[in-house]
């Protein structure tokens, strides 16, 4: 097993009696999910895909990843959400935070798309300055606003820098497999393109095209994230809470939120792990968070935050709970040595390693946020390699497809996210969009 849930720590409302009352539930949802007979299961493909994902094109994926590290300095991938999230997590945890300032023998990548703002995109063009790069654009439809116009403008780059043809060459797009306007485009103009599965939402889509391409340009092994995956998926078939730590995870979760505390936080002890908290919040955020009901998902990272969050999470509005993701073996470790001056009397510390005083801050955090009301259910997970990560991703997916079916929603669409799309399109002038834009600019003058 390559992951453990620790509810030592996880609050005196998780008793047997409250585990015992909810595990009817548990269940339930879990065999809602694996029979296929619950809201969106037409959108539960990620859970064969470690054993069912298509080979082919998983080859496809390796071979033009080591063309881009042959020929790119620079990767541009433009996406938003599912389509950009999960890769950079998985890039930042396995390679670093600091993946592009460091020495490597494989491209630099950025991600664009993933907002609107003129600067963060003009800074990106003014790092393709002078390089040669490549294009790896990621959506269903290719009218998502954003990764649109970030598309459009990093396109016209390439074809003034390249001409038509290589171009062409170094455009990859992950888009739907038969529909849509980027899907005819690529047609068109002979893009190398993979495929976003029908029956994957896209916060799900991490371990499919939509992730693995930038993660495997980066040199991470996707075979054994994959592997990774595939492991979860074996060790959770089981719906007993008892044995199957997804099942527990989703319990304990909703026995804390049914006793008040609403807001969860997402907590690891390497900053490498930062993305991959922007991962967890859209995961659970856009999954539970409708019909009036969810746990709110929040993160930080220790013991940066604690500087700056601790005191309210101490001692503040007593409705927050955490998860926090601890890794037990660091990926790089450094001793501390003694100083002749002491100067800030940490010489009792020398010789110990460095991983060992962050350990004893997680455990010290823990106790004191325990003692405080606000309680922590511990993700242990052994390092943080390729196919931990794998694991850990699967695991957190099935996780949260069982509580979004205990709390009573379907953890697959996301109808709210329409609403704001409406509005920017009819304010923008967009055909077809007039009377709403009418209805708006009123509100917007009141």
């Amino acid at each position: 097993m390559s992951l453990f849930v620790n509810c030592k720590y996880a609050g005196a409302e998780v008793t047997p009696e409250a585990v015992a009352k909810i595990r009817p539930e548990v269940e339930k949802a879990f065999n809602l999910l694996r029979s296929g007979g619950g809201a969106g299961s037409e959108f539960t493909g990620w859970l064969d895909l470690p054993i069912n994902y298509d080979r082919d094109e998983f080859e496809a994926i390796k071979t033009c990843a080591e063309r881009i590290k042959s020929d790119s300095d620079v990767l541009v991938v433009i996406g938003i959400g599912g389509s950009y999230l999960g890769a950079r997590a998985v890039i930042e945890l396995i390679k670093s935070n600091n993946y592009n300032a460091l020495k490597k023998d494989t491209p630099e990548i950025y991600f664009a798309g993933n907002t609107i703002s003129p600067s963060a995109v003009s800074d990106i063009i003014s790092i393709c300055e002078g390089k040669d790069f490549s294009i790896n654009v990621i959506s269903k439809s290719g009218t998502t606003t954003e990764p649109a116009v970030a598309f459009r403008i990093f396109r016209e780059l390439l074809i003034k820098k390249y001409g038509h043809a290589e171009a062409a060459r170094r455009i990859y797009v992950t888009t739907d497999k038969s529909k849509g306007k980027l899907k005819e485009l690529a047609d068109r103009e002979g893009y190398a393109s993979f495929i976003v599965p029908d029956d994957i939402g896209g916060r799900y889509s991490v371990l499919t095209a939509v992730g693995l391409l930038p993660i495997a340009v980066a040199g991470v092994d996707i075979d054994s994230l994959m592997e990774g995956a595939r492991g979860a998926r074996e060790a959770y078939l089981n719906c007993d809470i008892d044995k199957n730590d997804c099942c527990k995870y989703a319990a304990v979760r909703n026995i804390l939120y049914r006793s008040g505390k609403k807001i969860e936080l997402c907590v690891a002890y390497e900053p490498a792990f930062t993305m991959m908290c922007e991962w967890f919040k859209q995961l659970f955020g856009e999954s539970e968070g409708k019909d009036g009901l969810g746990i709110y998902p929040s993160s930080a990272i220790f013991s940066t935050d604690l500087h700056s969050l601790g005191q309210y999470i101490q001692q503040g509005e007593r409705h927050i709970f955490e998860t926090v993701v601890f890794f037990t073996e660091p990926k790089e470790d450094l001793t501390i040595n003694a100083d002749v001056e002491d100067i800030d009397g940490l010489n009792f510390l020398c010789g110990k390693k460095l991983s060992y005083v962050n350990k004893k801050a997680f455990e010290g955090t823990v106790i004191a946020h325990a003692d405080g009301g606000a309680p922590s259910i511990i993700i242990e997970i052994d390092k943080a390699d390729e196919y931990n990560t794998g694991w850990m991703i699967y695991f957190f997916e099935l996780s949260c497809a069982i509580s979004g079916y205990i709390l009573g929603v379907n953890p697959f669409d996301q109808p709210g996210v329409e609403s704001y799309k409406k509005n920017m399109f009819a304010l923008l002038g967009m055909p077809g969009f007039e009377s709403e834009r009418e209805r708006i600019l009123h509100r917007l003058s009141e």
